[in-house]
């Protein structure tokens, strides 16, 4: 089955309906950092990178299924939480508009849990009625990754909905037992190498393996204001998109509580500390060491990872809306 993508970013859930067996035909992407790693692991597929507000639908082809995660800042806990009075919360209507107009089979949206929050509730009850209202049998679950094979606490709401001409029976896939710990997803590694000056990124050829480098540069208050480590039998803590806030190699001691809000490097530890390597950052979000990330700022690199969804993640999405077509006759 086709499927078209936007807000496509890195890839991450492109990548885990392809590994389900869906075709990624086109994806639009509008950010530009973000383009070369895209195309060099998605050769096969067209990407768009107008801004979604400028792609007609006649520009985008047919398809049996449209996915993509509209940016998220707007909602989230942590920033600002304009919501729907951002121009960036108002793309969701520019994804409700394409699904209007092609018309698929199904459709699945990603969003990060603040847009849950009550000052956003009305806001989220509207988008989801407008899915309804264009033909589509929605559903909505807050899950998060951890309980799907990724190694990381990453609460997510995922929307998905299915034509109205099709008779379907969806349930979301039911959690795994045990979870990946951060043993199993980097322990393997090698050590990797600081950025270069400025956070610039290393020559390739220096690299153990691709994308194995680390942000520089100190710790800001709000940074150090709770415990950044979690031990190599847990999960991580969430990837965000900003290298500033990649959680601490498990290898360091659990930082040391010295009052609310305040916390310090444990004494005598300080050189222990680091941050998660972009490579790091990548195995906890499942992507595979074969996919490269082109950036000459580290940043960049940080920032493709952490605004994606995790490969797994999307996979085990992917084939729990592969299962339900099929039950009903169709093929992936």
């Amino acid at each position: 089955m086709k499927v078209v993508s936007l807000f496509s970013g890195a890839g991450g859930l492109d990548l885990g309906f392809k590994k389900a067996g869906f075709d990624i035909v086109w994806a639009n992407e509008f950010d530009k950092s973000i383009w070369d790693t895209f195309r060099y692991n998605f050769p096969e597929t067209t990407l768009d990178t107008r801004s979604i507000t400028d792609v007609k639908s006649a520009d985008i082809p047919d398809a049996d299924g449209i996915i993509g995660g509209p940016p998220c800042q707007s909602w989230s806990e942590a920033g600002a939480g304009r919501g729907i009075d951002d121009k960036r919360g108002k793309l969701f209507y520019e994804y409700i508009r394409i699904l209007d107009d092609k018309k698929p089979k199904f459709f699945l949206a990603e969003n990060v849990s603040g847009i849950l929050l009550p000052r956003h509730r009305n806001a989220f009850n509207s988008i989801v009625e407008d899915f309804s209202s264009i033909g589509y049998d929605v559903q909505w679950s807050l899950l998060n990754a951890s309980h799907y094979g990724v190694p990381q606490d990453r609460k997510r709401v995922i929307i998905i909905g299915f034509s109205n001409d099709i008779d379907v029976s969806y349930r979301y896939p039911a959690p795994l037992f045990r979870p990946v710990t951060l043993k199993d997803a980097i322990g393997s590694l090698p050590p990797p190498l600081p950025a270069l000056q400025y956070n610039k990124a290393n020559n390739p050829d220096n690299l153990a393996m691709p994308n194995h480098e680390y942000m520089n540069g100190g710790f800001s208050t709000i940074y150090m204001s709770r415990n950044r480590v979690r031990g190599w039998d847990e999960v991580s803590f969430t990837i965000q998109a900003g290298g500033r806030h990649a959680p601490i190699h498990p290898s360091a001691p659990k930082m040391k509580f010295i009052e609310q809000n305040v916390r310090i490097f444990k004494p005598g530890h300080e050189h222990e500390y680091r941050r998660l390597s972009v490579r790091e950052c990548a195995r906890i979000q499942t992507f595979p060491d074969g996919f490269i990330f082109k950036y000459t700022n580290i940043a960049d690199g940080y920032k493709m990872i952490g605004n994606a969804v995790p490969v797994e993640f999307a996979r085990v999405l992917a084939l729990s809306i592969k299962d339900t077509l099929e039950d009903v006759g169709f093929r992936v």
